[in-house]
Order: C-alpha cells, then structure tokens, then sequence
C-alpha cells in the first residue's frame, strides 16, 4: 500500500513542502528513508517505531520505504516524524482513506508518542499555506505560532494516539490557550525600556542617532571610555520607527527558524542584536558545518546590529560584513547547496580612537600600536558608515534632553515621508537608495546643487562617500519636513561623516 502525506523542512530561514511518500509491501522486515535525509531524519525510524507502539497501534511486520519528495532538496530536522508516522498508519490502513487529504503534518515524536514542538513552524507554515495546503496539524505548543499566517486553518496535536483518533472523526480536535500579552501588545515579560532623556548633554550624538534612525543610515561613533556611546547606542531601539505588518511576519518568522522564542506573537520591535567582539565570522554572517545557520545580520534584518569596542572584533569578521552592508543579502554557497539569507541590518557600532582608550592628552600608546589599531577597521568598511561622529565627554553642568517618546514621534514621520516617496521602489528608507538612484530620487535645491559639489572637492570624497551624504541630507530634510534637500542640510550632513582619527 501507498500513502502521502504533506509536511515543510526548513532551507535557511524559508520553509520547503515536502511530500512524505510512504510504501509498505510484502517481504522482510525494513526500514529505508530516502530523498536526501540529513542524520536527524534517518534516525527517526526508531522514534517512529516506538511512539507506534506506545500509541496502542500496530507497527507493519513488513517492508517499509520513506521517500521525501523532492529528492533534490536536503531534509533537515525532526519535524517529518509526525508525517512519517501517519503515512504508516494510512499505508498500513490503520487510517481511513482520504483522512489525511488536504491536510499537512508536523511534529516530532516522543518514544511515548507525544508530539513535541519544532523550531521554525511559522516559517514552515506558511511555506504550506503558499504551497495550497488549506490545513495543516502542529504540535499544541506551536498552534499560537502557526496561526499567525492566518491563511491556513490550524489544528493541534498532543500525541499520535489522540491525532488518529481526531482524523477519523471518533474525538473532537484539541484546544489551546492563547499567548497572554499587555496591553501594548508585547509580551508580558519584556522589560521597560531605557529612555534617551538619560543621557545628559551629547547634544550633537544624540542628532546623529536621530538622523540614523530616521534614514535607516549605519552609524559609527568614537571617543574615550566613558563618554556615553554605548548609552546612546542601546537607546537607538526606543526611538526605531515600528515594523510594518509585513515586516513584522517576515521578522518573526526569520526568528522562529533561527530557534528564537517569539511566544506565539509577531514581533513589532524592530530587533536589536549585539553579539560579543568574539564572534566568529560564521556567527556574524552565517554558515557554519552541516546545516548552514543563520548569523547575527540576518537575526537583524529589518533591525539594528550594534558592535560594541569594534576595533576588538576580528578584522576577517568586520570585512565579511562589507557585502551584506551593500546587498543586503548574505549567500552562502556550499558543494551541496547554496543559501541566501536576508540582511537588510542597520550597523551601529562604537570604538575607542586607540587601544589605551585614553583621551589624546592622557594616551600612552605609540605611534605604531595606534596605527596597528586603526589597521583592524579597513578602510571600505568605515566608508560604508554613513555617519560618523567623535564623541567627548559631557560636562557637569548639561541637562538632559528630550525623551524618547519625542524623538520617536519625528523618526516615525519621517520614515512615513520615505515610505511615501518610495511607494513604487523597492526600499523604503533613504539609506537603501541605491548610489546611481539617489542624485534622480534626491532634490536639491538651486543653492545646494553647487554646495554638494563643493563638499565633495573639499572632502575628496569617493562616489560611495558622496551619494552618502546626499542620503543623510535628505533624512535631514525628512525630519524638519522639507520637501526639498538646501545647503543647510548638505553641510549638516558633511558635518555627520568625520574622518576615524
């Protein structure tokens, strides 16, 4: 006897339908899984095998052969096991015809014959929901997950026994309780969150972190310790435009597939990471042995990635950032198969001016350690920052400035002027404008054409460095609500790009 039954693996951060054939014929006593199965799927056949027979059901004495379709694409994880075992029981006709038709399985197995959760089910849920499936069984503790696709009609399973007697009608379908959230929508154990209004003084930082997170432009700030750039930067979230519904699914479903608890609600926050100056390449960027894994750039596509004391990261790991930072993409590419990952990440990082860390006046370092310290930042990768700023230490006498509350009012007004004006692009913030774009898309005014070249003789700037500029001046003009960019704007901008010394 023959039986199908549809179920997803996860490719990346994307879902993949599979079709789980299953062949039960006469002869000696075998099990064989084939279509391309990674270690976790071939050793399924004794999980299997056991929650069967804890089940109360009868495991076929014969020849059993699993075919994962399409055999091209490789089969990860234990997420097939539920649909394995149904495909047994349906070709073993212990299942009644037509009870699994139109309906798609995941779920791993317990020996006892528990369904237990699998990591990434939103992504591959709605891998199934786009492939036509109407309906689709998932473990009871990923329901609230997998109905966040919402086009897709959700049932849950506890265990094998209580599933089969569910799909022939013998038992009413499991419920389960919804995920509590406030009343801002956010889970009920997220902490507060730090206000900008304390920080004291920085008056000229905390424009640049504004101007950053209206634009979307990667920041880099230096100074010594002390002198609050890591304050600043860990308050960069607070004032973040929120995730558009569509950003807020994509968001969320990258970070289901990674292994991150999301709770059974869609992420509205834009995501902030801040991996250790330790991390490998393959940590930030993604890949790895085996199963290449998502890194810390595609965990903050639609975010912030925040590089505390960057000159202490590998200078190979910074480096490896430089393709992401202009595609925003990561593609991995291996003998047996190639990945691409999304990136689009906002780079926000800080650094000390030497490895002492000292002020100028107080530093001990020689010429040669400070020059070997800069030598860590390359120089492509600090041109891609779109604004970079030194840092000093505020006085005792300055005051606190205003809230984030405040601040995130204009970012928010600004990031819908953008998405306004890029209605018909394919970006939605100015720091994505692609260079040969930005000078048709970008206004000037008559005054601030000839200052714009003025600022490019005078700073020698490359192209890249130069179509930078324009895209902070007209974040620039966003914020103060000015249709087009004036010199004003230019010259704030040039202002925002110092040289790293």
């Amino acid at each position: 006897m023959l039986a199908a039954v549809s179920s997803a693996t996860l490719t990346g951060v994307d879902g993949q339908p599979v079709t789980v054939e299953v062949h039960v014929s006469s002869g000696l006593p075998a099990y064989q899984v084939v279509g391309l199965p990674d270690t976790a799927v071939r050793e399924s056949r004794e999980r299997v095998r056991a929650a069967v027979l804890s089940s109360g059901l009868n495991w076929p004495m014969q020849r059993i052969t699993v075919n994962l379709a399409p055999g091209a694409v490789r089969k990860t994880g234990s997420g097939l096991e539920l649909a394995v075992a149904l495909g047994v029981l349906a070709a073993s006709e212990q299942l009644p015809p037509g009870s699994l038709h139109g309906v798609a399985v995941l779920g791993e197995l317990g020996l006892d014959g528990s369904v237990r959760a699998v990591p990434g089910t939103l992504a591959l849920v709605d891998a199934l929901s786009r492939a036509g499936r109407p309906s689709v069984v998932v473990p009871i503790a990923n329901a609230p997950e997998a109905e966040l696709v919402g086009a897709v009609h959700v049932r849950a399973a506890r265990d094998l026994a209580e599933l089969r007697a569910c799909l022939q009608g013998e038992q009413a379908w499991p419920d389960w309780d919804p995920v509590a959230v406030d009343a801002s929508g956010r889970p009920e154990s997220d902490d507060d969150l730090a206000d900008l209004a304390e920080v004291r003084g920085l008056g000229f930082a905390r424009g640049a972190l504004e101007v950053a997170a209206a634009g979307g432009h990667h920041l880099l700030m230096w100074g010594p310790p002390g002198t609050g750039k890591t304050m600043l930067a860990q308050r960069l979230s607070t004032i973040l435009a929120p995730l558009e519904p569509a950003e807020a699914l994509e968001v969320t479903r990258i970070h289901s597939a990674a292994g991150q608890p999301i709770r059974g609600q869609l992420l509205h926050t834009r995501p902030v990471r801040a991996p250790h100056h330790t991390a490998s390449t393959a940590a930030l960027v993604g890949g790895g042995g085996g199963r290449p894994r998502p890194g810390e750039v595609t965990l903050a596509h639609r975010g912030v990635l925040f590089l505390d004391e960057l000159g202490e990261f590998a200078p190979t790991a910074l480096d490896a950032l430089r393709q992401p930072l202009e595609e925003r993409v990561v593609r991995i590419s291996r003998a047996s198969m190639s990945l691409t990952f999304p990136a689009s990440f906002q780079l926000v990082a800080c650094t000390n001016p030497c490895p002492c860390g000292r002020a100028p006046r107080e530093c001990c370092c020689s010429e040669a350690a400070k020059a070997r310290y800069r030598r860590r930042l390359s120089a492509p990768l600090v041109d891609r920052f779109d604004l970079r700023i030194p840092v000093s230490a505020p006085l005792p006498d300055d005051r606190p400035g205003e809230s984030s509350a405040e601040v995130r009012l204009r970012v928010i007004h600004a990031a819908e002027r953008q998405r306004a004006r890029y209605a018909d692009w394919p970006w939605a913030f100015n720091a994505h404008v692609p260079a040969g774009a930005v000078a048709r898309l970008v206004p000037l005014s008559p005054s601030a054409e000839s200052e714009w070249r003025q600022v490019i003789a005078e700073r020698m700037l490359t192209g890249r460095g130069a179509a930078r500029v324009l895209r902070v001046a007209r974040t620039l003009a966003d914020l103060a609500d000015e249709p087009c960019v004036t010199d004003e704007h230019l010259q704030m901008a040039a202002l925002m790009r110092e040289d790293l010394s």
